[in-house]
């Protein structure tokens, strides 16, 4: 599992596939590239005709080759002394780190974005690896006026939270597939929110849980589930890994590296349906003076990223590199 097969080389891609009945994006993966695994180059590829992050019959999907790993694009416009200064840190692979190519998948959307956008101006990213600092006070307090990634609570619902009484948020810079990831020898069917009802999930303590009390659902106001919530997700993996809970609800990228770190490879996989979509988001301070322009410019960036294509390359790089180091 989670690892590059021989097949990927034989891949049957570059083509325009018709969506079947009971297709789903593990299958499609398997049939085009001889490895489920893969499904990612195509979620990130067909975001636009995917309902959320489920396969709709009849939509026609765009299957792309997996790409070498390259160079990261050039970035012009970032130096000292810059008229924009960002906010980021480490140790948040495959997201954001400096030892990265690129520093990150994010970090170098970021990059593309910025250098897109309309009326382009100079930017500083700078890093801090203590990201309790970053919200408060550094970036509430205007030491720098834009951070990435950060998660949006559901503001609709918690207009209270503090981040959603503090800070403008991006459009999702990318989206993430939360997924349930379970014992091989104890899956269960998630083909609608019922069959959740009366599980137990993990998700380690200082985790977002929006999603699973969002509207519609109330798993937790309603004590629908159980919800678990140790300290870390190796915790989370080990519970799953000896039955104590029935599925560990993580984003994808966490998810994998999880099950890697913690020789679960032949143990735990992931079910195939996720159980909700999340982005990362850049963020600023409700109160800086220049808060309308600059969520202008990044916005008006990433819906150019997307549509130039630039987008699918950056992604199609980080998550072949994601996938190789993981194997």
């Amino acid at each position: 599992m989670l690892g590059l097969l021989p097949s990927v080389a034989l891949a049957i891609c570059d083509v325009e596939y018709v969506a079947q009945p009971g297709d789903n994006l593990f299958s499609i993966a398997e049939t085009h590239y001889g490895d489920r695994e893969r499904w990612t180059m195509i979620y990130y590829r067909n975001q636009d005709v995917l309902a959320g992050s489920s396969v709709v019959p009849g939509r026609k999907l765009q299957i792309p080759c997996v790409k070498q790993a390259s160079e990261p694009d050039a970035t012009p416009l970032r130096r000292r002394g810059a008229e924009m200064t960002l906010l980021t840190g480490g140790g948040y692979a495959p997201f954001t780190d400096r030892g990265l190519p690129g520093q990150g998948m994010v970090t170098e959307l970021v990059n593309a974005a910025l250098e897109l956008a309309p009326s382009p101006v100079s930017y500083a990213i700078n890093w801090e690896d203590d990201w309790s600092k970053h919200l408060f006070p550094m970036l509430d307090q205007k030491e720098f006026d834009m951070g990435f990634p950060w998660l949006k609570p559901d503001c609709a619902a918690e207009p209270d939270n503090e981040r959603c009484a503090n800070f403008h948020f991006s459009d999702p810079v990318m989206a993430l597939p939360i997924m349930l990831f379970v014992r091989q020898d104890n899956q269960f069917a998630f083909a609608e929110d019922s069959d959740i009802e009366g599980k137990t999930l993990c998700r380690p303590k200082g985790y977002f849980t929006h999603d699973l009390n969002r509207a519609g659902r109330g798993w937790l106001d309603d004590g629908k589930i159980t919800l678990v919530q140790p300290q870390s997700p190796a915790d989370c993996f080990r519970m799953v890994s000896e039955r104590q809970v029935d599925a560990v609800a993580v984003n994808l990228f966490l998810g994998a590296s999880s099950i890697v770190r913690e020789g679960l490879r032949d143990t735990v996989l992931p079910l195939e349906k996720p159980l909700s979509e999340e982005g990362l988001h850049v963020v600023i301070s409700k109160r800086h003076w220049r808060g309308t322009s600059h969520l202008y410019r990044i916005n008006a960036g990433l819906k150019k990223l997307r549509h130039s294509g630039r987008f699918e390359d950056i992604m199609s790089r980080h998550l072949e590199l994601f996938w190789a180091q993981l194997q």
